[in-house]
């Protein structure tokens, strides 16, 4: 949670506004229902060339967040990182399906 004058703003583990500044039992109530099954989900990370690479994160803490590209689970396939700052850019978004 972050300070917003006498309200907290709820704030999930890649850094990302849950809602606006609310009172302390409603910002835990927001993380609460966000939970930390969304670190698990499918991302897609946008790419210099403006497509979109399916990613997994593989590692999130305050100071960075590290995605790595879906390889479907495939044994021997070249592990591919992507490092990026805390909190997690624009172009980090869950994968639309």
């Amino acid at each position: 949670m972050r300070p917003s004058g006498d309200l907290f703003v709820p704030v999930d583990l890649l850094g990302r506004d849950l809602g606006g500044p609310v009172g302390w039992l409603e910002a835990e109530e927001a993380l609460d229902a966000a939970g930390i099954g969304y670190l698990a989900e499918l991302y897609e990370l946008r790419q210099p060339d403006g497509s979109w690479l399916r990613v997994r994160l593989a590692e999130v803490s305050p100071e960075r967040i590290v995605a790595k590209k879906d390889d479907f689970g495939a044994v021997g396939a070249p592990q591919l990182y992507y490092p990026l700052p805390f909190p997690a850019p624009e172009g980090l978004r869950v994968l639309r399906r």
